[in-house]
């Protein structure tokens, strides 16, 4: 019996379930790109308004990230994933049935909330299930999908668009989040020892140890510590998130507007570039566990991969700005967005690295960089494209950035962790407080009382 569960390891089932429910978010997050086209025909809107409902989503997305995060350090990953996806689906089935401007950016909000705390949430899942080797991996193959899930968005919504129309796009993603949760409710446990199908055999291989999971509820979140090693990532993940979020809201406009495809050809030249995405997140995870093992150098491993990934994406955006041969452009994007790409998974990890018990809280930290790019660069492009009327403009703001992200790469360090840092502290104070400095130079003396040859005698 235990060799017949072990030929697919409980991990990998997890893994699979998580890469859906990526999938599945992207979907609901980019489809409003792909349509908007067509709801800004129908409600008359402008480049800048249109711009502000792509943002509507990303101002509770970045506010909810440290509190997702937060949330499954202190609950558990599984309570709070299943919160946020109902909230998520809900939100995505009502946008099908709306019928103003307002009742959409409001329900982008609401999707932003549900969506917000989702990933940080499912990188504290991944603490107590993959090893330290399987992380850049898990990271990179989860967020392919993602990516995917971008990339097949204007096949799917249009085909559907071409038969209903844009509102049962949203209706029937919405059924498909909800079955997701489902799925998650049945699959996903807290830790190794809440799954009945894991065995000893894989828990060792994960190195996970009873009662890390309760143990870590009960721990004070360290914020002090967590900003002061986390705040460089936050700033490269910014800088990254920036030209993320042009892809992911303006890319379709992009190829229509100033490159001239048609709606035929829109869907398969606005999937090009996000499926090159698809290859570069899992090709960023396996190059990165891979240098890991060869060198035994984990900082080498995560900047190397960071700064060739956003180095490269600069590369080849600046060329995509200059040329004039549509088709040419498209290949400058996907070449672009391949690197941008390899280093997302390696950003994710980077919280796993660093601290550990409380990455859920650090991967909302970090991904605070990418919501906060999600508010500015969406509306930010939307104005410059409407007072310049071209794109040539915010796409050169998007490649200075790049070039800010690669500098900043440069200092990450993943070997300085939250967990040295407590270990550190708690060797220079006792467990009732604080010590003087000056006892820390004293402490590796032992002070003992000296043996009497003769005991000592009261005098009468």
């Amino acid at each position: 019996m235990e060799k017949r569960t072990q030929r697919v390891k409980t991990r990998h089932i997890i893994l699979a379930v998580m890469c859906v429910m990526y999938f599945i978010s992207y979907i609901d997050r980019v489809n409003i790109a792909v349509a908007g086209p067509m709801i800004r025909h129908e409600m008359g809107l402008t480049p800048a308004e249109l711009g502000l409902v792509f943002s509507a989503f990303a101002y509770p997305y970045a506010v909810m990230q440290i509190i997702g995060g937060w949330l499954a350090d202190k609950y558990g990953p599984k309570l709070v994933l299943i919160v946020l996806s109902l909230i998520w689906g809900v939100s995505t089935f009502l946008t099908g049935f709306v019928g103003s401007v307002a009742v959409l950016v409001a329900l982008r909000f609401v999707l932003g909330i549900g969506e917000g705390g989702a990933f940080p949430t499912a990188t504290r899942a991944f603490t107590y299930w993959m090893p330290p080797t399987e992380r850049g991996f898990a990271q990179g193959i989860t967020h392919s999908f993602a990516r995917l899930g971008g990339a097949v968005t204007p096949p799917i919504v249009l085909a559907v668009v071409a038969f209903g129309g844009w509102r049962d796009a949203f209706i029937l993603l919405g059924i498909a989040s909800l079955a997701w949760t489902v799925l998650y409710m049945c699959v996903f446990t807290n830790s190794p020892e809440q799954n009945r199908r894991i065995t000893a055999e894989e828990t060792a291989e994960i190195g996970y140890r009873a009662g890390d999971c309760e143990r870590a509820k009960r721990q004070a979140t360290p914020w002090r510590k967590l900003i002061r090693r986390m705040w460089l990532v936050t700033f490269v993940d910014f800088c990254y998130g920036w030209l993320l979020w042009v892809y992911l809201t303006w890319l379709p406009s992009y190829l229509r507007e100033s490159r001239g495809f048609d709606l035929k050809h829109l869907a398969l030249f606005t999937a090009l570039p996000l499926l090159a995405g698809v290859i570069g997140d899992t090709f960023g995870g396996v190059v990165s566990d891979r240098l890991f093992k060869m060198t035994g150098r984990l900082r080498l491993a995560r900047c190397a991969v960071l700064i060739v990934g956003m180095g490269g994406s600069l590369t080849f955006l600046l060329p995509m700005v200059s040329t004039s041969n549509p088709l040419t452009a498209v290949w400058f994007l996907s070449a672009s967005f391949f690197f941008l790409e390899i280093t997302n998974p390696v950003l994710w990890t980077l919280p796993l690295d660093i601290a550990g018990r409380y990455a859920g809280t650090a991967g909302g930290l970090m991904n605070t960089g990418f919501g906060v790019a999600g508010m500015v660069s969406p509306v930010v492009f939307g104005y410059l494209i409407q007072t310049t009327g071209s794109y040539n403009v915010p796409f050169t703001i998007s490649a200075g950035l790049l070039a800010v992200g690669v500098v900043g790469a440069c200092f990450i360090d993943a070997t300085k962790t939250v967990e040295v840092d407590e270990e550190r502290e708690r060797m220079r104070a006792p467990e009732g407080g604080d010590v003087p400095a000056f006892a820390h130079a004293l402490s590796p003396l032992r002070f003992e009382r000296p043996h009497l040859r003769r005991p000592l005698r009261w005098r009468k």
